[in-house]
C-alpha cells in the first residue's frame, strides 16, 4: 500500500477493509520517513505492532 493511501485510511472516520497477513487490521498511524504503519488486529488493540506499508492490503 502506498503511504498516501495509508494516511487517508488512518485519518478517515470510515472503516476500510485492510489486512496484514490476511488478518483484518486497523491503521493507527503512518510513519512517512520509514514507510511503516502502526496497526493492530480488529478487536485486539493490545496486539499493536509496526509493519512495512508494503505488507498491507486494501480489499
Amino acid at each position: 500500500m502506498n503511504k498516501y493511501r495509508a494516511q487517508e485510511i488512518a485519518a478517515s472516520p470510515v472503516m476500510v477493509n485492510v489486512t496484514f497477513n490476511d488478518v483484518p487490521v486497523y491503521i493507527q498511524h503512518v510513519e512517512e520517513n520509514n514507510e511503516t504503519a502502526r496497526i493492530y488486529p480488529l478487536g485486539e488493540p493490545q496486539q499493536e505492532q509496526t509493519v512495512p506499508l508494503s505488507d498491507l492490503r486494501e480489499h
